[in-house]
């Protein structure tokens, strides 16, 4: 009885996660060691990798409460995460240049979009989509690992975290992809990025040289002349974009290094928590479930008016009692223990500095969320093209940038 259950509770487990990550299908990762490039890839095979802050769904204080973690972490993990699986992506040696981004971007040749589903130290459970420019998917899948306390031993920002063997797999498979593609789509892809970012930029001078299909998939319709005026500049503006996103990347790496110690500290001490109220609730229900038993018996025996059972009865009443409250009590310190979790999550937050660029003596400055920066960047590198080339810019980009010099 007590092996059905055992599965029972298995299933309705899997069966859970399974709802919670329905549009994925899940890897279950073990030990991963990462795939390194072997010799140094020429850089015309290289492909440009954007990560966007991670998404999460919606996470109340009392779900949160139930997975073991806060909604303030879990925000700052939406910015953690990628950053990590940045430097793992580096560390392969299969990339160009690798960014984590705001938003989604026409300016990058791979872009990667993830989804923080669980994480709470035991287990951490990402959804993974990459799409290429060319608006190709290469996985859609999610990945899970549950750690143990010796995963957090010679952990090292930047490098080795506690659940290393996840970025690990996601880095490899990509990898594996990249691989399989010849070099001609190598660069059509390359060429497709630059061609988005000119054709969201100058639609009209550029429209008709990508073909999109039904299925949202671009292909190469007709290509810019060499040296074509217009593409210089957009790719020159192109250049600009990234100086920006290398801005706002420093800033990401200061909030990931901060965040480093007390995030390993939280996280441990979360494991060691969840440990100890599995422990405490085995115990309890253990207990509870003896007192029960043994009062249960000590009617039993009065029922059934067994002779000289005065004392038995009195002593199983007593005794079971007792063991029925040390099970509540220890209850209550398990709810101690999950208050406990709480008090450690609650010095994150992740409020982004003005960021000040400076364009041919004039500085602006960009304010708000990075989101909003981002945004308003964009808009202020619309201003400059359209300033350059003399052209009109269109009613409904008319926006005046933040700041401004």
């Amino acid at each position: 009885m007590k092996r059905c259950v055992h599965e029972l509770l298995i299933v309705l487990a899997c069966l859970f996660v399974l709802h919670g990550c329905a549009t994925y299908r899940i890897q279950e990762v073990g030990h991963t060691s990462i795939l390194q490039a072997k010799e140094e890839i020429p850089e015309e095979e290289l492909l440009d990798v954007g990560i966007t802050v991670f998404g999460t769904r919606e996470i109340t204080e009392e779900k949160a409460k139930d997975e073991g973690t806060h909604p303030d972490v879990r925000k700052a993990e939406c910015h953690f995460i990628p950053y990590h699986l940045k430097n793992t992506l580096q560390q392969s040696s299969h990339w160009g240049a690798v960014r984590v981004i705001p938003g989604e971007s026409p300016n990058v040749d791979l872009l990667v979009r993830g989804e923080v589903l669980e994480s709470n130290g035991r287990r951490l459970i990402v959804g993974v989509e990459v799409i290429d420019a060319a608006g190709h998917t290469w996985l859609r899948r999610a990945y899970e690992e549950e750690a143990t306390l010796n995963f957090y031993t010679d952990n090292v920002p930047g490098e080795k975290d506690a659940f290393q063997d996840l970025y690990n797999a996601i880095a490899n498979d990509l990898a594996a992809h990249k691989k399989s593609l010849s070099l001609e789509e190598i660069r059509k892809i390359r060429t497709i990025t630059k061609l988005k970012f000119a054709q969201d930029f100058a639609s009209d001078a550029f429209d008709g040289y990508l073909i999109k299909d039904k299925k949202e998939r671009i292909t190469l319709n007709r290509l810019p002349a060499d040296g074509d005026p217009m593409m210089e500049r957009l790719l020159q503006i192109r250049d600009r974009d990234h100086m920006y996103v290398d801005t706002l990347n420093e800033y990401y790496d200061g909030f990931y290094n901060r965040m480093w110690p007390s995030y390993e500290e939280w996280r441990k001490a979360n494991l060691t928590e969840q440990i100890a109220i599995g422990k405490i609730k085995r115990q309890a229900y253990v207990r509870q479930a003896s007192g029960a038993l043994m009062m249960a018996l000590a009617l039993a025996l009065a029922l059934g008016n067994v002779d000289n059972t005065s004392a038995i009865q009195e002593g199983l009443i007593l005794g079971g009692g007792a063991i029925l409250m040390n099970g509540i009590n220890i209850s209550k310190q398990a709810e101690i223990h999950s208050m406990a979790i709480q008090e450690l999550s609650e010095s994150f937050g992740n409020e982004m500095k003005p960021v000040v660029m400076e364009f041919q003596g004039k500085k602006y400055e960009l304010t708000g969320s990075a989101e909003e920066q981002y945004k308003h960047w964009r808009e202020l590198l619309r201003k400059i093209y359209y300033e350059e080339t003399g052209f009109v810019q269109p009613e409904e980009q008319r926006e005046n940038p933040p700041g401004g010099g």
